[in-house]
């Protein structure tokens, strides 16, 4: 048995894994012919916890405990959480220039602000998990996960509430995450922090724990496939419409309705600008040896990540839902590919 795990193991890792995306998105149709959308949605959205909560820590405890540190990633967590900064300065500097320049005011202004600087929250948990098992990339992409879990379930829901307080205050309801967000980054980091002190006093890895260490292999290996199948279950076949493609792109303009060009404006934010911005100044670390290729590589893929589904848990803190349901939906859609094309190309030069 222990020996039929092994020889699975290779086929449920890396690149191997990317169908899953294509399975969760047939699967999920299949399912809705036969139940609601709405029921199998539901379903999903428990998967994703079990993933979060089960899956996910589990796989970056592995990880942690497989590969010893030093202090080189003592300065990666330094430069990840600049690296996040920047991404949501990037963001609200790219949201007040648009502005200024439509001349909003008031609530649109305040809503507008809002929604795009959340959306530039990207998903590394469940697109982004596919680099934790490319070899070398996987202490950095754990690391870039558990601080970008922060950013997304603690740091950003506090400057969603301060950014328009009075409106929250005055809203009958108690505008805050579930209590299972807050609770996720605080829970999540346990897990490479436990895992770093075991290999870090002990010595210790899977690999010397005979078949316990087979068996925890092959449970976090199922992670990725998982991610990726609840990645393909999430793409809404409403949504794959020409003509709202042609709205994305601004080919079909509707006159007086700002909506498509909220959503064109964070899909320029996600797939362009911010990707461009990180892709020259770590090139430039790169190109002078200032960085290793592997952080670069991860730096660059988690520039490129498609919006995080999550975001929609930030609708009651006053972000706009439909254009953040439509980004979410064409930056998976659009970005998937590139990213896994880019994750193709670096894993073989870096």
């Amino acid at each position: 048995m222990i020996q039929l795990l092994e020889e699975i193991i290779p086929y449920i890792s890396g690149l191997y894994t990317l169908p899953w995306i294509v399975v969760g998105f047939i699967v999920t149709i299949i399912l809705s012919h036969k139940y609601s959308r709405v029921r199998v949605d539901l379903s999903m959205k428990k998967m994703a916890l079990i993933l979060l909560y089960l899956f996910v820590p589990v796989l970056v405890f592995r990880i942690f405990l497989d590969t010893p540190l030093g202090a080189q990633e003592g300065i990666f967590v330094i430069i990840v959480a600049l690296s996040i900064v920047l991404m949501y300065l990037i963001a609200y500097i790219y949201a007040k220039m648009l502005i200024r320049r439509r001349n909003m005011t008031g609530e649109s202004k305040t809503l507008f602000l809002k929604t795009m600087i959340t959306n530039q929250g990207r998903s590394s948990a469940f697109v982004g998990g596919i680099m934790l098992v490319i070899p070398g990339w996987g202490v950095p992409a754990g690391i870039f996960m558990a601080l970008f879990g922060i950013a997304l379930f603690a740091v950003v829901p506090y400057i969603l509430y301060d950014l328009n307080k009075r409106e929250l205050k005055n809203n009958k309801t108690d505008i805050t995450l579930p209590w299972f967000l807050k609770l996720y980054p605080w829970y999540f980091i346990i897990f490479p922090l436990t895992g770093y002190l075991l290999q870090f006093t002990t010595g210790i890895t899977t690999q010397q724990l005979g078949s316990w260490g087979t068996i925890i292999r092959f449970f976090t290996a199922l992670t990725i496939p998982a991610a990726l199948y609840y990645v393909g279950s999430g793409i809404q076949p409403s949504d794959m419409k020409l003509s709202e493609l042609k709205k994305l792109v601004g080919i079909i303009r509707e006159d007086g309705i700002e909506h498509w060009s909220w959503v064109r404006h964070i899909f320029t934010m996600t797939t362009i600008i911010t990707p461009l911005i990180f892709t020259v100044i770590f090139g430039v670390l790169l190109f002078f040896q200032i960085i290793p290729s592997a952080w670069f590589a991860v730096i660059i893929i988690n520039a490129l990540l498609p919006i995080t589904s999550t975001n929609m848990f930030l609708v009651p803190y006053g972000i706009d839902k439909r254009a953040t349901a439509h980004s979410i939906t064409w930056s998976t859609l659009i970005l998937v590919p590139v990213v896994v094309i880019t994750i193709s190309i670096f894993s073989i030069y870096f």
